[in-house]
């Protein structure tokens, strides 16, 4: 029997009843195990990422799931409560928590993964991004906090559930499991059921109270504690830096990671006409490490076996600029850390009176720098780290 009838569940509402909770049993401890891994070496960081990928991968499994249920469960309804009153009024309640609470978990769990920069991909070959979900910081923040709040409500309903059918089963000694075990089960005459709108207001309720539980826990506040960035100072430039952005582009995982410096200075020299020596200038770039975002790895990105930005609160990055054919070249030198190397930085300028657009990109060795060494190969993460300025100055007085 595929359909349920009056009195008992079909085969299709088992299925899903049951791969339903084998799902649920499978994914919380699955998020706990991977939320507590470490990463501080390569291979740890490979475990954890398959262990969330996994857990990432089952829970969208789980959404479309939940869609198929909700669907099966509205176009053909559940048999007729064995009881009537307060417990039945109570077991709705739970039904409607489950419900609500398997289609919110994944969902809010998928957009926090959609609004991410980096970190485990999805491996069904969808789902990397969302429509209307664009990479953000704040918006991933705010859905990782509301996934955590709907997962704690699922795990209460699933809990009551289980507690109800157990006292329906050994002290009632009724047949409320048993219609949702193989086989067909007919309970005999059923009492008559009234629908109320008790069961989803107080579902609706208990929501309502999560999420203000939540909030009053601190869950949305948006403190990481990632280190203090210091302000750096205002530096004499021959052309004053209007607006620009400085970012970095890295290999993780197979994907694309990229992230931006939020707080840095340019004093930059420059003049059209060349010296003797062919030079056109001089820059000095001073970068403040510990304004880097760069999505779900920013804290793991500042800590002390990358930038370090407790232990080394700035980055240099000191050229001369050279005519090359029709664009220029930085060439110099970029200390990281307690590391220097050479660094040749190709850009392109425009001039229009007494305002320079440029944009140049060109690429570092992490290891170079003394940047995670704990991962040594590219299995997890790249050697090359892109790094791509756009910035538009004005002539100093």
């Amino acid at each position: 029997m595929l359909k349920n009838s009056p009195s008992t569940y079909g085969s299709v509402a088992k299925f899903f009843h049951w791969t339903m909770v084998l799902l649920i049993l499978t994914l919380i401890p699955l998020g706990i195990y991977a939320n507590g891994l470490p990463y501080d070496t390569s291979e740890a960081l490979a475990q954890k990422a398959r262990a969330f990928s996994l857990h990432k991968t089952l829970g969208v499994t789980v959404f479309f799931l939940a869609l198929a249920r909700v669907a099966w469960a509205i176009s053909n309804p559940k048999p007729r409560p064995l009881h009537g009153g307060w417990q039945n009024i109570l077991a709705e309640t739970v039904h409607w928590l489950l419900y609500a609470s398997i289609l919110l978990v994944p969902i809010t769990g998928w957009i926090h993964h959609a609004a991410t920069t980096g970190f485990a991909p999805i491996w069904w070959p969808f789902g990397q991004s969302l429509p209307f979900v664009p990479k953000d910081d704040d918006l991933a923040h705010t859905f990782a906090s509301l996934h955590i709040i709907f997962e704690r409500v699922l795990v209460v309903a699933f809990f009551l559930h289980l507690a109800g059918a157990l006292k329906h089963h050994v002290i009632d000694r009724d047949d409320t499991l048993r219609r949702m075990l193989p086989g067909i089960t007919d309970p005999g005459a059923l009492p008559e059921h009234r629908k109320s709108p008790v069961p989803i207001i107080a579902a609706t309720g208990a929501f309502i109270a999560a999420l203000g539980i939540g909030a009053g826990m601190g869950l949305f506040a948006h403190e990481d504690g990632l280190p203090a960035t210091p302000q750096l100072a205002a530096v004499e430039t021959g052309w004053e830096v209007q607006d620009g952005t400085l970012g970095i582009t890295v290999r993780q995982l197979g994907s694309d990671v990229t992230g931006q410096f939020a707080d840095w200075t340019a004093a930059i020299n420059f003049s059209e006409d060349a010296d003797a020596e062919g030079k056109h200038g001089d820059v000095e770039v001073t970068v403040a490490t510990g304004s880097l975002t760069i999505g779900s790895v920013t804290a793991q990105a500042l800590g002390a076996d990358f930038l370090d930005a407790t232990g080394f609160a700035t980055a240099t990055y000191t050229a001369d600029i050279f005519a090359d054919g029709d664009t220029y070249i930085a060439r110099g030198t970029l200390k990281i850390k307690d590391r220097e190397a050479p660094v040749f930085l190709p850009f392109t300028l425009q001039i229009e009176g007494d305002t320079a657009t440029m944009q140049g990109q060109t690429a570092v060795q992490r290891l170079d720098f003394g940047v995670g060494t704990t991962q040594p190969d590219e299995s997890s993460l790249g050697f090359e780290v892109a790094i791509d300025v756009a910035l538009t100055a004005n002539r100093a007085p």
